[in-house]
């Protein structure tokens, strides 16, 4: 007998990303071949869509898949209140280290590789199933059985969503490499959306323009910096994504109202 014994929901229902129509067909058969309910999608941003607009119990997700490719489209679920509890599980011929990392810190519970062994696939998604319904069944158990029609979400409910979820997945691509972020039009592409709509969202949402907003995840980064290590001050300027230091101690002066030098000399003396 198995040590594992997972409840898993009855006809649970997948949602399959991936754009390779052969490798598609081989797992949508060994799923059609054990009874789940399967969606489709051939794009992350269709996918996306589908996960928020249906009820959806795990998502299989490759990850190249064009502009907007797997890893992003991860981000965005997780970005999403509505989808952020999904289990997803990259299935993938990305095989470098770096990218398995990048696949679970994007909020991933698992990553398989290409080409896969059926049965591991199955053992896997039962297992998160398994692990997803047990997460969720205090929290089912506390709401009434049924919700009242003026508490159904609207439109515009649905539209704030979205736009919330674009954002987190915005904050979420700049702040992983304040090095090297993506500009405007770059990072709008990997979101799946565009210039015009990612800036009424930040201005929206934070009062903020997405360049000022990169700009102070950058100075707060450095006066964090400045505090816990002894790196020197051209050295955190390039850490964080300034062309130069002068550029740095300015932008610092004008944010804080003093220097780097002279915020880490009073930091200093405040600790001794």
């Amino acid at each position: 007998m198995s040590y594992w014994s997972p409840n898993t929901p009855p006809n649970a229902h997948l949602l399959v990303i991936d754009d390779n129509p052969v490798e598609l067909k081989i797992l949508l058969e060994l799923l059609h071949s054990n009874s789940y309910r399967l969606s489709v999608a051939t794009d992350a941003l269709q996918g996306y869509r589908r996960a928020t607009a249906q009820q959806i119990d795990l998502v299989l997700l490759d990850v190249s898949m064009g502009a907007v490719d797997g890893f992003a489209a991860c981000r965005l679920l997780k970005a999403n209140a509505v989808t952020a509890d999904i289990p997803v599980i990259f299935v993938t011929s990305r095989t470098l280290p770096q990218e398995r990392l990048l696949g679970l810190r994007s909020g991933a519970v698992d990553y398989i590789l290409k080409p896969f062994e059926p049965a591991e696939v199955l053992a896997r998604i039962e297992i998160h199933l398994a692990l997803a319904q047990r997460h969720k069944a205090p929290s089912q158990a506390a709401l009434p059985s049924s919700t009242p029609t003026e508490l159904a979400p609207t439109w515009a409910d649905h539209a704030t969503s979205r736009d919330l979820a674009l954002l987190r997945a915005a904050q979420q691509i700049v702040l992983a490499d304040l090095t090297q972020v993506p500009s405007l039009p770059e990072l709008a592409k990997q979101l799946g959306t565009y210039e015009k709509r990612l800036t009424r969202i930040f201005q929206t949402q934070t009062g903020r323009t997405v360049y000022k907003f990169i700009r102070e995840a950058r100075l707060h980064e450095a006066r964090r910096m400045l505090i816990e290590s002894v790196m020197h001050i051209e050295e955190i300027a390039a850490a964080i994504g300034f062309s130069s230091a002068a550029n740095f101690s300015t932008a610092f002066h004008a944010h804080f109202g003093c220097t780097p030098s002279v915020f880490r000399r009073t930091n200093m003396s405040q600790d001794k």
